[in-house]
């Protein structure tokens, strides 16, 4: 029974920080209030990859991969495009991926490369994946050299993005963490 009520735990939750990925886009994007990436004002920065890092942490990576399909899937909705959304999903995606290879070590030196392993990770998918989508998706305004040599600028808007993420979901991991049972051994045990 206890599996059950664990599974239920784990399925709500993950719903719960879905919705709140939702939230976090529709509200962000219609407010205005997403900040720019100030050496290139196309790329934004946002707060919606904090509860998937949080739903990581707290039910694992199954639970941070659905949070991710939701976050591309609201985007998908609210806009219409499905490269956008796509590369947010990807992004976020790898970067709890990169965090899952070390995160259970419970010293500093581990969760410290947990944390660096999930944003170098993520810097070096998204320079393929963009060497891929922008020379193809957007060829009138990116060769393949174009793309390479955005590279370093994407490198970090990425690291700053994934920063954002990963340290908004330990904060407040931490801040739950010992309040309720089932978190508290989830990463540390």
């Amino acid at each position: 029974m206890k599996s059950l009520h664990t599974k239920t735990i784990k399925l709500a939750g993950t719903a719960v920080l879905g919705a709140l990925v939702v939230v976090f886009d529709y509200t962000l994007k219609f407010s205005g209030l997403k900040i720019p990436f100030p050496l290139f004002p196309v790329l934004k920065f946002d707060f919606t990859g904090i509860p998937i890092v949080l739903s990581y942490l707290v039910f694992g990576l199954s639970s941070g991969a659905t949070t991710s399909s939701i976050a591309f899937l609201a985007i998908l909705l609210r806009s219409g495009d499905a490269i956008g959304p796509l590369m947010k999903a990807i992004a976020e995606l790898s970067t709890i991926a990169g965090m899952a290879l070390f995160i259970r070590r419970t010293n500093r030196m581990g969760k410290t490369l947990s944390i660096a392993l999930g944003l170098v990770l993520r810097v070096v998918v998204m320079s393929v994946v963009n060497l891929i989508v922008l020379p193809v998706f957007y060829a009138q305004y990116y060769t393949f050299s174009a793309a390479v040599l955005f590279l370093p600028l994407l490198g970090v808007f990425n690291t700053i993005q994934g920063s954002i993420s990963t340290f908004g979901g330990l904060l407040i991991y931490k801040a739950i963490a010992g309040k309720i049972p089932l978190v508290t051994h989830r990463v540390t045990s």
